[in-house]
């Protein structure tokens, strides 16, 4: 095979959990011309990426069925190999088959895998079954590799690492503390207790995308200025860089853990409504899971998360003592 397209055209999370996927068809056909196709936004990921030749762009937002013409278009032209599509839905499933590729493997949830060459099983029961987001996706290349799945990697540039150095002099905590679902999201309260209650001697970042800048100024303002707010200031590969060499990140389960994990930085994971089990826990060397010790029968109560907490009370999240991420810091 000399030319290979994976597609993920979903959020920027399962973009990092993909990545494997790249890790792994690498090891096995290093001389192949290995793609990503990604939806508009989350292309930064790849700048300089060592072993990507091209990453084709879906613009989601914007005329969005011309531009998935216009994709097709561009896959058809680069005449591939083979194509592996990671998702179940029906936009990339119409990419995959007719990509006019030799070779389409994708999953059978997908309503186009009659066209496909080589239909996987989707082994996910929504109900948590421990089988993680990186064993599922290497199910669509084991019988092209082995039978071991890659971790996620990201490869920050030299000039994202040249751009974090600064803030680097000192020992320091980076936390990002918001989430796209508010019951995924750590309450802003409690981190400003843990940061209030973290040793002196770290300087604490917070990090975020633009969106993220009411929340986080919120956060430090709380918090006596306790913590320096670089929401918005970061690229994801930037960010990524800083988290490297971070005593620790704190994360909500959203996609800075997974760029912990590609990153194999510390890792502190605060799970509220979600439960690690979904499959899309950390996999950093350093990680650790923190959710309420409590039972509820409530918890969890979907897969991604909702807007408001249906219970009332969001007692997933209130119950989370602080002494519980202040305790992830000194084991690890």
């Amino acid at each position: 095979m000399q030319r290979i397209l994976v597609i993920q055209t979903a959020f920027i999370g399962d973009v990092v959990l993909a990545t494997g996927l790249l890790e792994k068809i690498h090891q096995h056909y290093p001389d192949a011309e290995l793609d990503i196709a990604v939806r508009k936004g989350n292309e930064s990921l790849f700048d300089g990426h060592p072993f990507l030749h091209n990453v084709l762009i879906w613009n989601k937002r914007s005329s969005k069925y011309r531009h998935l013409f216009q994709l097709l278009r561009s896959i058809r032209q680069r005449k591939y190999d083979l194509v592996i599509n990671v998702q179940r839905y029906f936009a990339t499933g119409f990419l995959t088959a007719f990509s006019g590729a030799d070779k389409k493997i994708g999953f059978d949830k997908n309503p186009f895998r009659l066209f496909f060459t080589d239909v996987i099983p989707h082994q996910f029961s929504g109900e948590g079954d421990a089988v993680h987001e990186i064993q599922r996706n290497h199910a669509l290349i084991r019988s092209l590799t082995d039978n071991s799945a890659a971790k996620p990697v990201l490869y920050p540039t030299k000039e994202a690492f040249e751009k974090v150095q600064p803030y680097q002099q000192c020992p320091y905590i980076c936390i990002a503390p918001a989430s796209v679902w508010f019951t995924k999201q750590y309450p802003a309260d409690q981190w400003v207790q843990l940061i209030k209650q973290l040793p002196t001697n770290y300087t604490i970042y917070l990090l975020g995308a633009p969106g993220d800048k009411i929340l986080c100024d919120q956060i430090r303002v709380a918090s006596g200025d306790k913590a320096i707010d670089l929401s918005g200031q970061l690229s994801f590969l930037e960010s990524a860089a800083l988290m490297k060499n971070a005593m620790m990140n704190y994360v909500n389960d959203s996609a800075p853990m997974h760029f912990a994990s590609a990153m194999n930085a510390p890792v502190t994971a605060v799970y509220c409504s979600t439960i690690p089990a979904f499959g899309y826990g950390p996999l950093s060397d350093k990680s650790i899971v923190v959710q309420s010790a409590e039972k509820l029968t409530c918890r969890p109560c979907g897969l991604h998360g909702h807007a408001v907490c249906p219970e009332k009370h969001f007692k997933c999240a209130r119950t989370i003592q602080t002494e519980q991420l202040l305790n992830s810091l000194t084991s690890l």
